[in-house]
């Protein structure tokens, strides 16, 4: 599932007390069109873009649990900028922000560190923890989840977005399967096999995708920004 409008209307993966639901600022400018927003606007857009996106997602969630009989893996993937005005370069490819499920998120950080081309963050470059956001409201202890940060420079053009897919795609089916009513034990060996071994088709990964990531709710208001 992809939003189909920018993160700077409404950002879909906060919560709606946010209060960098809908961003003022970004890397330190002003967004004109949110300068002003009031409480009408805000529930306008909530309306409009934000509550129908969480709920295309449960509704998919909630089907495919039904049609599997047990939890989906779900996975938010989202972009960030290689740096910020005035900050240092970000040097990872790659992040995995976790929270409630550290075994998902364990899973997918060994199997990308298999690649071995990559600088990979462990909750980093955000942190997982963020109450009302896509995975704690639709993953939480209901469903295995993850957000994948990919660096925003590498899947500029379609060429380096396929290859990204073509990257993911195995691995995030592989950890699919091995959620599906696996123990612990197999899940650990399976960490262990070669991150684009053959996996099951017919375990699905739930996508959602964004445009680029806004700064997480520990960020300072001065450097607020995607």
């Amino acid at each position: 599932l992809m939003a189909s409008f920018s993160r700077l209307v409404i950002d879909p993966n906060r919560g709606e007390r946010d209060p960098t639901l809908i961003m003022r600022l970004y890397d330190r400018s002003v967004v004109p069109a949110n300068r002003a927003v009031d409480a009408a606007e805000r529930e306008r857009r909530l309306n409009a873009y934000h509550r129908p996106y969480r709920r295309a997602v449960e509704a998919a969630a909630s089907n495919a649990e039904r049609a599997l009989g047990a939890p989906p893996l779900l996975v938010a993937i989202h972009s960030f900028t290689p740096a910020l005005r005035g900050r240092p370069r970000r040097p990872w490819h790659v992040g995995v922000l976790w929270d409630s499920d550290p075994a998902t998120a364990q899973e997918l950080l060994a199997r990308l560190r298999a690649c071995g081309d990559l600088i990979i963050g462990d909750n980093e470059p955000y942190k997982g923890s963020l109450p009302g956001d896509m995975m704690w409201t639709l993953g939480g202890a209901r469903r295995p989840h993850a957000l994948i940060e990919i660096r925003n420079d590498l899947i500029e053009e379609p060429r380096a977005q396929a290859a990204w897919a073509a990257r993911l795609a195995p691995i995030l089916l592989q950890i699919g399967a091995s959620s599906d009513g696996a123990t612990a034990a197999s899940r650990r060996d399976l960490a262990t096999t070669p991150p684009h071994a053959g996996a099951s088709p017919s375990v699905g990964a739930l996508v959602n995708q964004h445009a680029p990531e806004p700064a997480r709710a520990d960020a300072s208001w001065d450097d607020a920004s995607w």
